[in-house]
């Protein structure tokens, strides 16, 4: 680690130690991860472990999150936070996101008095997330922001803790960040877009995959490398067994491949003037 790095450690070690008691909601990702195991491996802490069961959250990441959670003695408890019996929700607004926090933070304060800790860190503020404010409402606190840890610390801290699964894991937002903005969303669609994705990345060997339904059409986003290396053979076969499987679920739509571009299903709208 850098001297920068090991100083943005130190100060999320003060602060977490200044927190006896926390919940901390844990996704299955890196950020979440890591602040959970530097909480858990101060002396002296009290931490609980929050982890959301949901069929937008894909069945690997709840497999490493109890992997964790027993190497490290978590005290997980693994919750339904209920966002699929918000119609508000499943509308699938610009602001989903709120209340998809809304309800974890919620379930999480009906669990527990502690306070609530996120994995949000310094990058994550420059982008529109509407759970950020839910997390205000909420009264969760943000370690990694408070300790100006940016992600590419995280990813340091993780490789200093040999959380070696954990440091090179790509981001993987939730399965709902597929759909695009306004569809409404349904548990079978995600389970059929995280199996798209996972059948798609073993086929092709690819670190990126994503698999959008859109309004008229479904895309599997490819890494620029592999969409390059993707021959018309590859993309026959492929159109082949996904459409399928999503035909299997009653959706027969057009398919495409396109270079990956984040968050390209979230359609915010367009500024006045």
């Amino acid at each position: 680690m850098t001297e920068t790095e090991i100083a943005a450690l130190q100060a999320l070690q003060d602060i977490l130690g200044d927190i006896d008691h926390a919940a901390i909601a844990v996704s299955g990702g890196v950020d979440s991860m890591t602040l959970a195991t530097v909480a858990g491996r101060l002396a002296d802490n009290n931490i609980e472990v929050f982890h959301a069961l949901s069929p937008a959250v894909p069945a690997d990441a709840s497999a490493r999150v109890r992997q964790h959670a027993e190497h490290e003695s978590w005290r997980l408890h693994e919750i339904n936070a209920g966002e699929f019996d918000d119609p508000q929700y499943r509308d699938n607004p610009v602001n989903r996101c709120f209340y998809c926090k809304s309800n974890l933070y919620r379930t999480i304060a009906a669990h527990t008095q502690e306070t609530v800790l996120s994995g949000t860190n310094l990058d994550d503020l420059g982008d529109y997330r509407p759970g950020l404010e839910a997390a205000h409402r909420h009264g969760v606190r943000h370690p990694f922001v408070e300790a100006e840890v940016d992600k590419e610390t995280v990813r340091a801290i993780a490789r200093h803790l040999q959380l070696d699964d954990l440091a090179e894991l790509p981001a993987a937002p939730c399965l709902s960040s597929r759909v695009e903005t306004g569809l409404r969303i349904e548990g079978d669609q995600l389970t059929l877009i995280d199996a798209v994705e996972k059948f798609v990345a073993r086929r092709l060997g690819a670190g990126t995959v994503r698999c959008r339904i859109r309004r008229k059409e479904v895309i599997i986003e490819l890494g620029a490398e592999e969409l390059e290396a993707l021959s018309e053979k590859d993309r026959s076969e492929l159109r082949t067994v996904i459409s399928a499987m999503f035909e299997a679920d009653g959706i027969a739509k057009p398919l495409d491949f396109r270079p990956y571009r984040m968050g390209s299903a979230f359609l915010r709208p367009a500024a006045n003037g």
